[in-house]
Order: C-alpha cells, then sequence, then structure tokens
C-alpha cells in the first residue's frame, strides 16, 4: 500500500513538475518503488534489474542529455492553458476514477498463491518462460532492435559525410 502509493505519488511529480532535474530524480524515486513492488510480488530478479538497469543507466542518460539541452530559457516552459491541458485533466481523472472504481468492485481477486510465487519470481523460471512460450517475440525483439541499430549507423554515417 506504501509503495503504491509513493509511485503513484512520484509519478505525478514526474509529470507535473516544471523543472526537468526534479522530474528525473521523481523518475528514479518512482523506480526504487517499482523495484520494492516486485520485491513484494517475489519477483527477485526483476527488482534487481529495475534498479540496475532503469534507475542506474537509464537515469544517466536523461540526466546526460537534460544538462545537455541547458534549458536556460524557462520561458518556453511555462505551462499555458489550452484545450490539450483541459482534455488531459478530463481523461486523466476519467482514468483515475475507472481505475480506483476497479480496484473497489475487485479487490478481492488479488489472491494467490505463495508458496508458487516464490518460485515465479526466480531467474530460472523466467528464462524458461522466455525461451520456451515467448521465443517468437523474444526473436522478432532482437530483429527490431537489430535493425534500429543497422538504421541509426545509417543516419549518423549520412550526416558525417555531409
Amino acid at each position: 500500500m506504501v509503495l503504491g502509493t509513493l509511485a503513484i505519488g512520484s509519478a505525478i511529480i514526474t509529470i507535473a513538475s516544471r523543472h526537468p532535474v526534479r522530474s528525473a530524480m521523481a523518475l528514479v524515486l518512482h523506480f526504487f518503488m517499482l523495484s520494492g513492488l516486485y520485491l513484494t510480488l517475489n519477483a527477485q530478479f526483476l527488482a534487481a534489474i529495475q534498479i540496475l538497469v532503469y534507475a542506474g543507466a537509464i537515469m544517466v542518460l536523461v540526466v546526460f542529455v537534460i544538462m545537455l539541452l541547458n534549458l536556460s530559457n524557462e520561458e518556453k516552459l511555462k505551462l499555458k492553458v489550452s484545450s490539450r491541458y483541459v482534455l488531459g485533466w478530463v481523461f486523466g481523472s476519467a482514468l483515475a476514477f475507472l481505475l480506483m472504481t476497479l480496484y473497489i468492485t475487485h479487490s478481492s481477486l488479488s489472491q494467490f498463491n505463495a508458496e508458487t510465487a516464490v518460485a515465479i519470481g526466480t531467474v530460472n523460471n523466467l528464462g524458461n518462460e522466455l525461451f520456451t512460450n515467448y521465443i517468437v517475440p523474444i526473436e522478432l525483439i532482437g530483429v527490431l532492435l537489430t535493425g534500429t541499430i543497422v538504421g541509426a549507423i545509417v543516419l549518423a554515417k549520412k550526416k558525417l559525410e555531409n
């Protein structure tokens, strides 16, 4: 309950903050809260990867990009009320209402077997699932990422030649 509340709060701060560094630090807090939620679900491997990959490597890149952008002109960052802003609040409120309704009406459905939950979160079980039941999507993602890397190299090479 506490981890979920803190995760939602840090996500809201990430989106609502006008300062990019504050938003990035709230995102790091959000990643740690998600890692704690994974631990409560006995997914130890996913919790460790969440901290290592997202809170570590990805956030270093995000902070690096923020520093490279050098957002010194804060006039462009000022929020103006527009129809998109109001529409976003309307849809966000509707989503929050639907999620609360779903939580209240289906709270009894969150029962699971604690004995099997410990085995589900291990690296061995995760590897077995990924490479038996989900081998085709894993291979397709590999091909997609390879094509993306080749495309980035081709675009970078064209830019260097000009």
